[in-house]
């Protein structure tokens, strides 16, 4: 016989994690139960959960997910930094912190009064929420500003014991009350690419298709990448 409902049933998620089925639902009703980190792992395993919601599975219990190794913080790799200024289109490197660590002169070009300049950090959220020229840049600002912060909460989530992501949400809080509004919600949604339209000051507007990949042994930085589009 077929079921009515499709997926797992909680005893079937329960043997998969070893626990006892009256434990899963405790946790799975939002119970006061101590969980440990390895449990919670074997459960966003068997329930085949996505890289956004595993995060925030993890932020939400205020645990680490054990299957994220200890970051270092190391140079970036030369031969990273001389991929991205070779490709031809727009492109940039983002580190843990979304800050900026890499970027072509392309797209310095695009990003002219960020990328463009000589700051020693140009944060992507910082840009996104604190430069008043982002909002007339980015002509869907709105939707996409808000889709950042998700994106950067699903990111986050695996680093819950770095403080300076906390200073960094904490700061962006305080400076952005767009910020501060699409953080409470909580959404979470993986880093996508898509097509992009921006209002450029001297060329007018420009379309891109963004194209997002992350370094293999570098899981953290993650390089940008806008393809030219007709508009």
């Amino acid at each position: 016989m077929r079921r009515r409902t499709p997926g797992l049933r909680r005893e079937e998620i329960a043997q998969l994690c070893g626990i006892s089925v009256t434990w899963y639902t405790w946790i799975e009703q939002g119970r006061t139960v101590s969980v440990s980190p390895s449990a919670l792992a074997r459960i966003a395993d068997a329930l085949q959960l996505s890289r956004a919601k595993r995060a925030y599975l993890f932020e939400l219990s205020g645990k680490k997910d054990p299957h994220i190794p200890d970051l270092v913080a190391s140079p970036i790799p030369a031969e990273i930094v001389a991929l991205v200024s070779n490709i031809k289109a727009p492109a940039y490197l983002l580190d843990r912190y979304w800050n900026v660590v890499a970027s072509n002169r392309p797209a310095q070009a695009l990003f002219t009064g960020w990328l463009d300049q000589k700051s020693s950090v140009k944060n992507l959220l910082h840009y996104t929420f604190c430069d008043p020229s982002a909002a007339t840049f980015i002509s869907d600002w709105e939707q996409r500003a808000r889709r950042l912060v998700a994106e950067f909460r699903a990111d986050c989530g695996m680093y819950l014991d770095d403080v300076q992501i906390t200073a960094i949400v904490e700061r962006l809080c305080a400076d952005s009350a767009a910020f501060k509004l699409a953080w409470s919600l909580h959404d979470v949604v993986e880093k996508e690419g898509g097509e992009r339209r921006f209002h450029h000051p001297s060329r007018g507007l420009l379309c891109y298709q963004q194209v997002n990949l992350r370094v293999t042994h570098r899981s953290e930085l993650k390089l940008i990448t806008l393809l030219s589009k007709a508009t």
